[in-house]
């Protein structure tokens, strides 16, 4: 009962707050819906799915979901490449409707799973550069839509391959429009926050292009015309599509993709919202709420999408508090697309580009290029080579790239930190030593060696680890190898440790483990290192123990 009472706590500010969302995400969800094949009431139906479904059931009680530009990137060449394997839209809808589907069902296994918490660990130079490129092919792909062309084939490559056919096919009336409605967007701000400058933007230049225009000229600008009106039917034919194993396998793919593309967006946008709103999400549970909106909007014919940071502050800032503003969000989208499809199909597509224009622009990382003389250079390498993949190339092989880049990088510097924290002790550096080590060293001299290893024992430091087994002098009978602060060996640490062993055991060297912690005791307990390699003797705690053991080597 007090859960319910909560719910219904703000109502005025969620009400007002979902409106406030759902008009800002209707121009937005037409633009992205008319980016794809799918068309403008793809983007529609999407919202209104998502912002009821991911509101009810997900774990940022102020998100506003809806389709958004990564998503639609990703959804829109994957829409293309199913229509020409199947030679048509009609005959490629029930693919589609599955990859969507699919998309939510793995969000919500990611979110049953406890996915959610290891998002974080995707290195920002591979999200920046992801997202740059996305900003940019948004950009690249609207050019010929801004001056009232079909875009070319070929997405952002074919685009800028066909740009000296600009001059003649630029339409003036449709360059002004869209140049108008930048204009607006980046203008009206200006004037006031109240009112939401894309909206304005829309609604002043449709009825400009509607009143003005020279009726032959209309249809040139007018989009794919008057939209359905109604509710959306259900599309649950796609469920044969999954008894195909070549087909699961080419919608998979680009399904994983949107999942964690998708995962990613929406739950940065949750860390946004804690920070307004000064809560804590439930990021497994936005998962599983993203999960299911996205599947029904896969169903219905919609775009699949995310948790829409502007649209979420938008909320926040008019008073949205609980999840009943993203419902009322979906509801107002509902009553548009009820009441006003005839006159939303008036818009024209120019309108639309610019729309998408401005949204493309607002997606690059202007901060992480502006910077990137000052990062790293391996830092400011995978941004771009994540970038340009992105780009020209493919969006799965751009983040499959930048991962594998960025967990190279980071276990090279991993192994260079750990190998330069090591190090070897013997007379000639006894004043670094600790009280302990220097009492070990002065009394056996060069008769031993101390080896510390800092860090994880795995296998980026083995090949500077089997190097410092050779540069052991001759001369030393005793090697120690301090362990204190090694918390983790991995099964290349645990056959790399076993060689140094055989090896300094085969040149008449005693090896002693000191200070060993619990988890490599168990790795090395496991290939028989201890007891058959190194006894427990031969196993020491503390100073005393170590050093009664030495005394029989004075």
């Amino acid at each position: 009962m007090k859960k319910v009472s909560g719910l219904f706590s703000n109502i005025k500010g969620d009400l007002f707050g979902g409106i406030t969302a759902g008009i800002v995400a209707l121009p937005l969800a037409l633009a992205f819906g008319e980016q794809t094949e799918l068309g403008a009431i793809a983007g529609l139906y999407g919202a209104i799915a998502l912002g009821i479904l991911a509101s009810v059931f997900g774990g940022t009680k102020v998100q506003i979901s809806g389709p958004t530009a990564p998503m639609t990137v990703v959804s829109a060449v994957m829409i293309i490449e199913v229509i020409k394997i199947t030679g048509s839209l009609e005959k490629a809808m029930p693919v589609i409707v599955a990859a969507f589907v699919l998309t939510g069902l793995i969000q919500v296994l990611l979110g049953v799973l406890k996915v959610g918490k290891y998002i974080k660990y995707i290195p920002y130079p591979v999200i920046s550069g992801f997202m740059s490129g996305i900003g940019l092919i948004i950009v690249i792909t609207q050019i010929f839509p801004f001056i009232g062309a079909v875009s070319p084939s070929g997405g952002a490559f074919g685009t800028i391959s066909a740009l000296h056919q600009i001059p003649e096919l630029l339409n003036i009336y449709s360059f002004g429009a869209a140049l108008l409605t930048v204009a607006i967007i980046y203008g009206f701000p200006y004037i006031t926050k109240k009112v939401p400058a894309t909206l304005v933007a829309l609604i002043v230049v449709s009825l400009l292009v509607y009143f003005f225009v020279p009726g032959n000229l209309i249809l040139k600008l007018n989009s794919n015309g008057e939209l359905p009106t109604g509710l959306p039917k259900l599309h649950l034919d796609f469920i044969p599509v999954f008894t195909d194993y070549k087909t699961v396998v080419l919608i998979l793919e680009y399904a994983f993709t949107l999942a964690v593309l998708g995962a990613i967006d929406s739950l940065l946008t949750s860390v946004v919202a804690d920070n307004i709103t000064k809560t804590k999400h439930n990021s497994n549970k936005e998962l599983i709420g993203q999960g299911i909106g996205n599947i029904g909007a896969g169903i219905v014919g919609g775009l699949p999408g995310a948790g829409a940071t502007m649209r979420t502050v938008i909320n926040v800032k008019s008073g949205g508090k609980t999840r009943l503003s993203g419902v009322f969000a979906g509801i107002l989208l509902t009553f548009i697309l009820l009441g006003l499809g005839s006159l939303v199909g008036e818009i024209p597509n120019a309108v639309l580009a610019g729309i998408l224009l401005t949204v493309g622009l607002g997606i690059i990382d202007y901060k992480g290029l502006k910077h990137i003389k000052s990062v790293p250079v391996s830092d400011a390498v995978i941004m771009i080579v994540v970038l340009l993949l992105t780009v020209f190339v493919d969006l799965l092989v751009a983040v499959a790239a930048g991962m594998v880049l960025a967990s190279f990088v980071f276990m090279k510097k991993t192994a260079d930190m750990v190998e330069g924290g090591s190090k070897v002790i013997s007379l000639s550096d006894i004043e670094n030593l600790s009280e302990e080590e220097r009492k070990i060293v002065n009394s056996l001299g060069d008769k031993v060696y101390i080896k510390h290893i800092d860090g994880a024992l795995f296998f980026g430091m083995i090949a500077g680890f089997k190097e410092f087994i050779k540069s052991i002098p001759e001369k030393s009978e005793i090697v120690i190898f301090n362990m204190e602060k090694v918390d983790y060996v991995d099964q290349s640490g645990m056959y790399a440790m076993e060689e140094a062993v055989l090896e300094l055991k085969t040149k008449g060297k005693k090896v002693l483990l000191y200070k060993i912690k619990e988890q490599p005791r168990i790795m090395f307990e496991k290939i028989d290192i201890i007891p058959d390699l190194i006894n427990e003797d031969e196993i020491f705690n503390n100073y005393d123990e170590i050093s009664d053991y030495l005394k029989n080597y004075k």
